[in-house]
C-alpha cells in the first residue's frame, strides 16, 4: 500500500521521505484545506527528495469555484510544476452549485499533459457522488482524493468502498481525512492501494505570549472569500490624498 503524506513544508516532506512514505503532495497553509505551494518551497523540495512529488494546484481558500484569473494562475502553476519535473498535480474545480466544473478541469488536465492528475477533496462537496465519480472517469483523472463525503475517511468508509468498486480501475480511489496509525489496517484490509494523510504533530516555536494575533478567523469561513473592494480603496485614497 502506497502512503501519501500531505506535506506543508520542506521540513514535512523530508520527514515523509525518511518515514517511509512513498509519495508526497506538497501544499501550504495546512489550516485551510491546503494552498498551492511557493516556487521556492517547490523548487527545494523536487532538488533534495526522490520521491515522487504531486503539487496542490489551488490558489485560495473558500470554495472551490474559480473565475477566469484564477484558472489562467492554475494553468500556469501546473505549468510550472511540468518546468519542474514534479510526477504530478492535485486540483478541483466545482461549479458555484458544487457540481463538477467539466469545462474547466478538461482544460487543467489538457495543461497537466503527462502528469498524473488526482481530483482532491472539492469531491466531498459534491451533491451525487456516484454521478460525480462517473464524470471524473469519462475525464479520466488518474485518482480521486476523498473522505467518502464525511469528516473522516473512517466514518466514509461504506461510500470509499462503493466508490472503489464503481471506479471499475479506472481510476484509484484513495482516502484520505482523519488517517492515522490506529486506523490505518482498516483501509488495507478493505482493497485500497494508497491512503492520504499529513502525520502531524504541533511544535512550540514562541516562547513569549504574542501581543497582537495575526490570524483573522473571520475569514477562515467555507464559503467566503476575500477580496480587495475597488470603492474602498477610491474612498481612503480620495481621503488621503485631499
Amino acid at each position: 500500500m502506497i502512503v501519501e503524506i500531505c506535506a506543508n513544508s520542506f521540513e514535512s516532506a523530508l520527514a515523509a521521505q525518511e518515514g517511509g512514505a512513498r509519495r508526497i503532495e506538497l501544499c501550504s497553509e495546512l489550516s485551510v484545506g491546503g494552498l498551492t505551494p511557493s516556487y521556492g518551497l517547490l523548487k527545494k523540495v523536487l532538488n533534495e527528495l526522490t520521491i515522487p512529488v504531486h503539487v496542490l494546484i489551488r490558489p485560495r481558500s473558500g470554495d472551490f469555484s474559480y473565475t477566469p484569473a484564477e484558472m489562467d494562475i492554475m494553468l500556469a502553476d501546473i505549468a510550472l510544476c511540468k518546468e519542474l519535473g514534479c510526477d504530478g498535480v492535485v486540483s478541483g474545480v466545482l461549479n458555484t452549485d458544487n457540481t463538477i466544473d467539466m469545462e474547466a478541469i478538461k482544460l487543467l488536465i489538457k495543461e497537466a499533459s503527462t502528469l498524473q492528475f488526482t481530483f482532491h477533496r472539492a469531491f466531498d462537496w459534491v451533491m451525487n457522488p456516484l454521478k460525480a465519480l462517473d464524470q471524473l472517469k469519462e475525464l479520466k483523472v488518474h485518482r480521486l482524493l476523498t473522505s467518502g463525503q464525511k469528516n473522516s475517511a473512517v466514518e466514509g468508509i461504506e461510500l470509499l468502498k462503493e466508490l472503489k468498486t464503481r471506479s471499475e480501475d479506472i481510476l484509484e480511489i484513495m482516502p484520505g481525512g482523519g488517517i492515522n496509525y490506529t486506523n490505518a489496517s482498516l483501509f488495507k484490509s478493505n482493497g485500497f492501494s494508497a491512503i492520504h494523510l499529513s502525520a502531524t504533530t504541533k511544535h512550540q516555536t514562541l516562547s513569549n505570549k504574542l501581543l497582537v494575533s495575526m490570524h483573522n478567523s473571520a475569514l477562515f469561513e467555507e464559503g467566503i472569500v476575500p477580496q480587495t473592494d475597488s470603492e474602498m480603496v477610491r474612498n481612503v485614497v480620495d481621503l488621503v490624498k485631499k
